[in-house]
């Protein structure tokens, strides 16, 4: 089992609350779980971005972008660590088991500019403007300053991180007509399917439902699980659903088909 430990840059960041005395040992828990878990996936968001860099590369994408999503994996690590001063702060330790992970897709049966597109659509148009939502949300009910700041920090870059896809989709996608015409979109709409479910599965298992937080609790960043899964279908079904079919994209198909098919 491999061990994520970063308490050492974790406690070399100075990190403090101000005070804690008011969270109760239960609150207390919950609220190191829940940015102890949220250390965990930042982390691990890295080597998303790091798979994307030699797909840009492949595709012949403007020296910019490649050089922006570099910028994305070391703005993922330092969001990894932000997360573990606060589990320090709050009488953690920054430190957690790193699950199982499967490799980046390189979609090898797919061409450079189809296979980059595949995985955009997957972690920028999707994965981070599902986080850009569930983020805004958490930092508006957290309240303790130290910690909505830490939140407004990793938002901007993750805002950053989903305008980077939807940026970049259109010119993809007229690469990819003058390539494929019109088979291009239509194998790019059957991997929508998988591309939702995974989606839908991943998400609502980081957002188990469960009783709501103390008001302690949500102060100090734990998210009421329940209404964040209404905001991820809220946010998929009139945001990411409509912004893919301005792009003529057959997503509102996928989006249903991705359940008939689960």
């Amino acid at each position: 089992m491999t061990v994520l430990d970063l308490r050492e840059p974790a406690r070399s960041r100075g990190f403090a609350l101000a005070d804690t005395t008011a969270l109760t040992g239960d609150d207390r828990a919950v609220a190191i779980g829940t940015w102890r878990g949220r250390m965990v996936n930042e982390h691990i968001s890295a080597r998303v971005f790091a798979g994307l860099v030699p797909q840009l590369m492949a595709a012949g994408v403007a020296h910019d972008d490649i050089a922006r999503a570099a910028d994305m994996i070391g703005e993922e690590l330092a969001h990894g660590v932000m997360c573990g001063a606060v589990v320090e702060a709050l009488g953690g330790e920054a430190q957690a088991p790193l699950p199982e992970l499967a490799p980046v897709p390189t979609h090898d049966d797919a061409g450079p500019v189809e296979a980059l597109l595949r995985n955009l659509l997957s972690v920028c148009c999707m994965s981070e403007t599902v986080a850009v939502a569930l983020i805004t949300a958490e930092a508006e009910r957290t309240t303790v300053p130290e910690l909505a700041e830490v939140l407004r920090v990793i938002l901007a870059d993750e805002v950053g991180h989903a305008r980077f896809g939807w940026r970049v989709l259109g010119p993809l996608l007229e690469r990819l007509d003058a390539e494929a015409p019109e088979a291009g979109r239509e194998r790019l709409g059957g991997y929508l399917i998988g591309a939702f479910r995974h989606l839908r599965e991943h998400e609502l298992t980081h957002l188990p439902p469960q009783a709501p937080p103390s008001e302690e609790a949500e102060r100090y960043g734990v998210c009421d699980g329940n209404e964040a899964r209404r905001l991820f279908f809220d946010t998929v079904e009139t945001v990411i659903v409509p912004g893919l079919a301005a792009h003529g994209l057959p997503a509102e198909a996928a989006w249903q088909r991705s359940f008939a098919e689960a």
